[in-house]
């Protein structure tokens, strides 16, 4: 057991594990999916993608057992998203990470059967019609959840400072202080996606969730990725468990119909 919910992505508490205690695994709006670019319809009425982060305030970064992740301070709409298929602006909540053990697996989205070594999720929550962000995760419309794929090439100078905070969260359960950290930096320069109704992709694995895929991938280095590596599924009193292959594998479509804001 890597987590003491009673899940993790071990054999025994793994993905496929996950139904017996959450039900909701094997609902009809599951993510992530395999997206078939060819079966993605191009929508002219979807908007671009209004990403302002300018004044965001990062706070912390941590290891929750599962990845890890940033959290930002959401108490006003100034680091939010909108435009895309949104009425309302939704506010950034943190950010976190899946990847593998190897290039060729990693990622939870994949693209025409096509896995990522490594996927980015920036959690946000729909402010204007929900209290907190605990109501708007139990709602259909309440979370937004932009992923963006991560692929080996050059080093990404935005991404150290990321990564060189890794070694104070190398424990599950560990927190430390990181301030005036911009996710924009994060994101490539194209803001084209695909989006679709989904849900969260760990335990409890709500049905709330509006997912925005982009379609440009970020390129992080080798030596990058491998400090993903180094973090830990275990806390400092255990027997150590290399945080990899934290992702959930594509789940059934199920009729949905993926969304694409860009002409194939």
């Amino acid at each position: 057991m890597t987590g003491h919910h009673g899940w993790g992505y071990g054999q025994d508490d793994g993905p496929s594990e996950w139904y017996k205690s959450y039900p909701i695994a094997q609902g009809n709006r599951q993510s992530p999916i395999d997206i078939v670019s060819a079966k993605a319809v191009y929508d002219p009425s979807l908007k671009p993608l209004n990403i302002s982060y300018e004044s965001c305030t990062s706070l912390n970064i941590s290891n929750n057992g599962h990845s890890v992740m940033v959290e930002f301070e959401d108490t006003d709409d100034k680091t939010a998203i909108s435009g895309g298929p949104f009425e309302n602006p939704f506010r950034l909540k943190q950010f976190h990470f899946h990847w593998g053990t190897k290039h060729s697996q990693g990622s939870e989205h994949t693209i025409d059967g096509k896995p990522f070594p490594s996927e980015l999720h920036l959690v946000h929550w729909n402010a204007r019609k929900y209290a907190t962000f605990g109501e708007a995760a139990a709602a259909p419309d309440g979370l937004a959840v932009v992923g963006v794929f991560l692929e080996i090439g050059k080093e990404h100078a935005n991404m150290n400072r990321l990564t060189d905070a890794f070694y104070m969260v190398k424990f599950k359960g560990t927190k430390a202080q990181f301030g005036s950290f911009n996710p924009k930096c994060l994101l490539p320069l194209s803001l084209d996606y695909w989006t679709y109704p989904g849900s969260l992709t760990t335990p409890p694995l709500n049905e709330s969730v509006t997912w925005i895929v982009l379609k440009e991938p970020i390129r992080i280095s080798e030596k990058q990725l491998e400090k993903f590596r180094t973090l830990l599924f275990t806390s400092e009193e255990d027997q150590r468990i290399q945080m990899v292959n934290n992702f959930r594998p594509p789940q059934p479509l199920r009729g949905r119909v993926v969304r694409a804001s860009f002409k194939a």
